[in-house]
């Protein structure tokens, strides 16, 4: 989710509460999904079905629901330490370091770490063989696909 966007819990009409049940996010976007379906007679608001359908994907698990918190928690700390790092970085490699400083470094390390492992363990299993760089290659494809999750959004202006 961009900085800019809502946050999944006012897409929904509920209020950031640690204490949200299943039963009543599923609620808040069956009444979001009925009012904006895009196969409505009137053609729905597609923009909105597809905003409340992420914001429920979020939210539907109690994990989804206390990341998302944490997240709102700490977007107005971490947006104004992103604006003012952003005047001051000129170079992609301060960017980087800076997401990656203001993302979930720990996690990063451990999908790095895990990826490593794995590139090994898969070269000395295939040794010499020609799929040694694809399997690598994969293992590369995984991390470059779930590592974003562990980095804090970009500023966009």
């Amino acid at each position: 989710m961009t900085p800019q966007a809502a946050s999944p819990f006012a897409v929904l009409g509920l209020q950031p509460q640690a204490d949200l049940t299943d039963d009543e996010v599923h609620a808040a976007w069956r009444r979001v999904a009925a009012a904006s379906h895009p196969d409505r007679e009137d053609g729905g608001d597609p923009q909105r079905f597809a905003q409340a359908a992420a914001a429920y994907t979020t939210l539907r698990t109690r994990s989804g629901r206390g990341e998302a918190l944490a997240d709102l928690h700490a977007a107005p700390a971490r947006a104004t330490a992103s604006r003012r790092r952003h005047v001051q970085a000129h170079t992609g490699g301060r960017r980087l370091w800076a997401r990656v400083r203001d993302g979930r470094p720990a996690r990063l390390a451990l999908r790095i770490a895990a990826a490593a492992a794995a590139s090994t363990a898969a070269v000395a299993a295939a040794g010499p063989h020609p799929a040694a760089p694809a399997l690598v290659t994969g293992v590369v494809t995984w991390l470059a696909l779930t590592a974003r999750h562990d980095l804090a959004p970009r500023d966009r202006r």
